[in-house]
């Protein structure tokens, strides 16, 4: 099965008419952060107008006005405030409060990036359990869905791994009824080594996927860059006739054990594009082929 297309919003300028592109299409996740820009604000009237769409969001990194209203609130000092990450359990609960206020709803919240903490292996699994307690509190209320945890390299340098996460969960709630949901993690040609590990039915991915967590793609043109690094040569190898931007898409979507690739889509052109895209995935044994020519170069 192919990934389903979901929408980032990172460094998306028009988040608005995006979201209510991709909301057009009824079930869709919509993936936003306190830290993408005015995306939260932008957000919230589109997720009013269409129950049907998922929200995730995510807590730790903050925008330089959400970290000086922290300190004037006393969640933060301002040491805390110039590093611009954050795990501490106040704060995640008066951030959390705050994207609540401004999406109206949410389904996850991420923890973003926790291995940006600034903290020691020893230091970084008890600050996720507290996070996960106060998350906890969050769903058992019925104010979101769940929570997992969003990263960009915790996975790849043993920060932390699945079953860790879910200890932690478990540890957080009291029982095994916690509401650890998902990971995120990104999925590339760049970053191809969770393509190579799901197709070996192993890796953070096919873990998560067998716990019951719904699996994330993130970055799967690495912030824009990865279409102009793809050669001619290497889309054709990927399908023929691909563009690169296409290629590269398409090798994401194909990853074994993934549910959703969130894609930066600004227009409608480039959303109805990428869905057209996911319409047809690589065989997994193509797909290896194009995971080993990456390993050779």
């Amino acid at each position: 099965m192919t990934a389903s297309l979901g929408l980032g919003t990172y460094r998306v300028r028009a988040v608005e008419q995006a979201a209510r592109t991709a909301c057009a299409d009824g079930l869709v996740w919509i993936d936003t952060a306190p830290n993408y820009g005015s995306a939260h604000q932008a957000l919230g009237p589109v997720i009013a107008d269409h129950p049907r769409a998922m929200v995730a969001t995510k807590t730790g990194f903050f925008t330089p006005d959400e970290g000086a209203a922290a300190l004037r609130d006393g969640l933060l000092t301002a040491a805390q405030v110039r590093a611009g990450h954050s795990l501490d359990p106040g704060f995640v609960r008066w951030q959390t409060e705050r994207s609540l206020a401004a999406l109206g709803r949410i389904d996850l919240v991420f923890v973003h990036n926790p291995e940006h903490a600034g903290l020691s292996p020893t230091e970084l699994h008890p600050a996720l359990r507290d996070v996960f307690a106060v998350l906890e509190e969050f769903a058992a209320a019925g104010r979101i869905g769940g929570y997992g945890v969003a990263t960009w390299s915790g996975f790849q340098h043993d920060a932390f791994s699945v079953s860790e996460l879910l200890g932690l969960a478990i540890e957080a709630a009291g029982s095994g009824e916690h509401h650890l949901r998902a990971v995120q993690q990104p999925v590339s040609l760049v970053m191809a080594r969770p393509i190579a590990l799901a197709l070996d039915g192993r890796g953070p991915l096919v873990l998560a996927r067998a716990a019951g967590l719904i699996t994330f793609g993130s970055s799967p043109l690495h912030g824009g860059e990865l279409p102009g690094l793809v050669t001619t040569e290497l889309a054709e190898f990927i399908r023929p006739g691909a563009s690169p931007g296409t290629a590269c898409l398409l090798a994401a979507t194909s990853c074994p054990s993934l549910d959703v690739v969130l894609l930066s889509a600004g227009t409608a052109h480039h959303w109805a594009a990428a869905k057209a895209t996911t319409a047809a995935p690589l065989d997994p044994g193509h797909l290896r082929k194009v995971t080993d020519v990456l390993a050779q170069g």
